[in-house]
Parts: C-alpha cells; structure tokens; sequence
C-alpha cells in the first residue's frame, strides 16, 4: 500500500509538472515576442497562403475546363464543317 502511495504522489507530482510545462507553453504561445510563436504565427500564415493559393488555382482549373470544354465542341464543329467542304470540293471537282 505504501509502495502504491508513493508511486501515486510520483504520478501526482509528474502531472502537476507536466500541467505546468503546458500552461508555460499555452503562455508563450499568447506572448508573440517568444520564438515558439513567432513559428507558430509563421506557420499559419504560411497555411492561410497556401489555402488561397489552392483556391486560387482551383478557380483557375475550373476556368480552363471550361475553356477546353468550348475548344473540343469548336473541335468538333470544325470538322464537321470541314467535311461539309471536302465533300462539296469532291462535289465540284
């Protein structure tokens, strides 16, 4: 039982340090002079980049579907038309 205490009051003290350490951290993540939010701060702006960058490019992916989409049935059109001719220079040979 003794044993068991003092690996509990162990456990106890551990937690209350490792509760501490993390309030330390929460801390010198609220400071922004600290360095560690300093790279924290740096990094989501580097994600709210990229995410609009992402945005950005998938507009833009979209934009020329479309655009190849119009340039096939053009494709297409174009062929047909130039059949139409062929055939009628065939015609008029």
């Amino acid at each position: 039982v003794a044993a068991l205490q003092d690996e509990k009051n162990s456990l106890v003290s551990e937690n209350e340090i490792m509760n501490d350490r993390l309030e330390q951290l929460d801390d010198s993540l609220d400071d922004p002079n600290t360095v560690v939010a300093k790279k924290y701060f740096h990094a989501q702006l580097q994600l709210e980049q990229l995410q609009e960058e992402n945005y950005r490019l998938e507009a833009a992916k979209d934009d020329y579907r479309v655009h190849c989409e119009d340039l096939e049935k053009q494709l297409i059109e174009l062929q047909h038309r130039n059949n139409e001719l062929t055939s009628l220079a065939e015609e008029s040979r």
